[in-house]
């Protein structure tokens, strides 16, 4: 799996890259997966609060036991990029119609989950999703994400879309950091790949336990993978069975969310 890759022009004529029908306005420029982009390119994490001295996000240069090594523990939140083709979504509609809700343990409901309503904005909801859900990351005070925050607590994930369309600051901090990507961005702002999160959740069965989640603003609702006691290992497991193995495409990148490695 590539270090580092960039978004590509879609092949898809009747979807973008994030599954929505094509409509005219709210689109945004796609997002590149990099870390340099995330962290340095406007200082974007930090803009939103995040004190990145203390985590940053960070490549994983592979799947394998020696490459998931090399990420700095303990791992707080991962990005996963996967080409949207019908292959993978048929995979993870199956994958959808196999779970049995009255077997899941419930959401945590302090989870915060966005639904995605702008065209090419997954980026940076998958963004917004690793640092709102992330535990023990340190956020400014009174900065725009903590602020943002503060909002999406008693809103639905459908208000919490409209509070991203309203706030002006997420789209004008999107459209900078993909401005100093180094893909070229297509007139019609079109790809066919798509970022989603994964993060660590409270059972809420077992006291001392933790779930595995995948945030998607594509999907209803969060998906639950089940106990989690390695984000890192058992996100790899869950994007090789469920994402890798339904493609012969390469263009899939990780990115984690982990301690400043200095």
């Amino acid at each position: 799996m590539s270090a580092s890759i960039a978004m590509a022009v879609a092949t898809n004529d009747s979807l973008s890259f994030t599954g929505l029908p094509k409509k005219e306005g709210d689109r945004w420029i796609p997002l590149e997966s990099d870390p340099d982009i995330m962290n340095d390119c406007i200082k974007w994490a930090k803009q939103l609060g995040l004190e990145t001295d203390k985590y940053t996000f960070q490549d994983v240069y592979g799947l394998d036991p020696e490459l998931l090594a090399l990420v700095p523990q303990p791992v707080k939140a991962i990005l996963l990029l996967f080409p949207n083709v019908q292959a993978v979504e048929d995979a993870r509609n199956a994958d959808e119609a196999k779970r049995d809700p009255s077997h899941k343990d419930p959401i945590d409901p302090n989870v915060i989950f966005i639904k995605q309503t702008i065209s090419n904005a997954c980026g940076t909801i998958a963004l917004l999703h690793a640092l709102a859900n992330a535990s023990d990351i340190t956020i400014s005070p009174s900065s725009p994400l903590q602020h943002f925050i503060a909002l999406c607590k008693e809103k639905s994930p459908e208000e919490r879309a409209e509070l991203l369309e309203d706030t002006e600051l997420f789209a004008k901090m999107h459209k900078a950091a993909a401005e100093a990507g180094r893909s070229v961005i297509t007139p019609d702002l079109d790809t066919d790949l798509h970022f989603i999160c994964f993060v660590q959740a409270k059972s809420q069965s077992d006291p001392t336990g933790k779930r595995l989640i995948e945030l998607d603003g594509r999907r209803t609702a969060p998906v639950d993978y089940g106990s989690s006691s390695d984000i890192l290992a058992d996100v790899a497991k869950v994007a090789q069975e469920k994402y890798l193995n339904s493609t012969n495409s390469l263009q899939f990148s990780m990115t984690a969310l982990a301690p400043t490695d200095f």
